[in-house]
This record gives structure tokens, sequence and C-alpha cells, in this order.
């Protein structure tokens, strides 16, 4: 799967939710941005998509986020943190055995 990685290209701007903990990733936007960049790619339907609710903005750092496909087989997508502004991209997409 680490071919889709350069297909998706997936850079998700500002999705960035300001709480009383700090800053952290909107994770129910970014699981929408990719579910429907990875079913627009690859062609295949994406039952659902789970990230970290409480991954904190820190550039360079890197999270991972289990995609569910509706055949049943499942995969992580690693991302990385690009900028302060909560820009992300998916750096990595494996195969879950």
């Amino acid at each position: 799967m680490s071919r889709v990685v350069a297909v998706v290209a997936l850079v998700i701007a500002g999705v960035l939710v300001v709480g009383c903990g700090g800053t952290v990733i909107d994770s129910t936007k970014l699981e929408d941005t990719i579910q429907q960049n990875l079913e627009s790619s690859q062609g295949k339907k994406v039952k659902a998509v789970e990230c970290p609710s409480d991954q904190e903005i820190v550039v360079n750092a890197t999270f991972a986020c289990t995609v569910e496909y509706s055949d049943g087989k499942r995969a992580t997508a690693t991302l990385k943190i690009r900028n302060e502004d909560a820009d992300v991209s998916l750096i990595d997409l494996k195969s879950n055995k």
C-alpha cells in the first residue's frame, strides 16, 4: 500500500481546535478528510477512520490513525504535522495483518 501515499498526497489544512488544554487537531475533520481522500484515490469504500482526539499541534510530530475498509480490512495511516497551522501530511499507509 505504500504506493497509495504518492497517489493520495494528502495535505489537510487548518484542522485545529483550541481548548483549555492547548491546541489540538480536530480529529473529526481529519477523519472525514482522510476517508474522502482515500476513497477518491483508491476507489475503495472506507467504513471508518479513527484518529486520536487529543493530538497536540507539535511541528514535525507524527501520529497514527486507523483506517477500516468496508471489506473488513484495516490499515494504519501515519501522519506528520507540518506547521503550527495544523497542516498535516499522510506519510505512510500500511495494511494491518
